[in-house]
């Protein structure tokens, strides 16, 4: 849904919207009228706009984006509302929104994999059981082993392999699954 559609649904104005986002007037009514596209705005405004409309990241940018973001600005993304919701209000929100199984039925599987891996874990984390619906999805691997950007970056200056296989040897079991290196969703700027 665009912001346009979403305040309407919500029935709240642009004003409350922007005193309750710390979002500026004057960048909402912009994009409200379309002289500025949502997608082109920092991702500080869109996370503060979906934390008060209560919607994902991803479904607030959908209706804006012609293409998918990075992956690691989709994983930032992800830490991110991990950190501002805590860990068992992220589950919940995993289970009702469904986002795992929306992202893999439109292809897009490292995202649906890497949210599948990030509730896994932190399901473990607090002992909270699997939730079974997923357990088609957790044998699912991705063809090629995705590392974060930094480690393919210092991969390129230093001993690649040996940089690679320390950081899928130190990566969380849950990611490791789906052929995904991660190893640290907490500890965020």
């Amino acid at each position: 849904m665009t912001v346009h559609e979403l305040l309407k649904n919500k029935n709240i104005t642009l004003y409350r919207l922007s005193k309750n986002s710390g979002v500026p007037y004057t960048t909402l009514n912009d994009i409200y009228h379309g002289r500025t596209s949502l997608d082109k705005c920092s991702a500080e405004t869109v996370y503060k706009l979906s934390r008060e409309l209560d919607i994902s990241m991803e479904e607030l940018l959908a209706p804006y984006v012609r293409e998918r973001i990075s992956f690691e600005l989709y994983k930032s993304n992800v830490c991110h509302r991990l950190k501002e919701l805590g860990d068992i209000d992220f589950i919940i929100e995993m289970l009702k929104s469904d986002e795992i199984s929306k992202l893999y039925r439109r292809k897009w599987y490292p995202e649906s994999l890497y949210l599948l891996a990030m509730l896994d874990y932190i399901s473990r984390e607090n002992n909270v059981p699997l939730c079974t619906k997923y357990e088609p999805l957790r044998s699912v691997k991705l063809k090629e082993i995705l590392y974060p950007s930094g480690v393919l970056a210092m991969a390129m200056v230093g001993d690649g392999e040996k940089l690679k296989k320390k950081a899928l040897s130190n990566s969380i079991p849950e990611f490791v699954r789906h052929n995904i290196v991660e190893n640290e969703v907490r500890n965020i700027a």
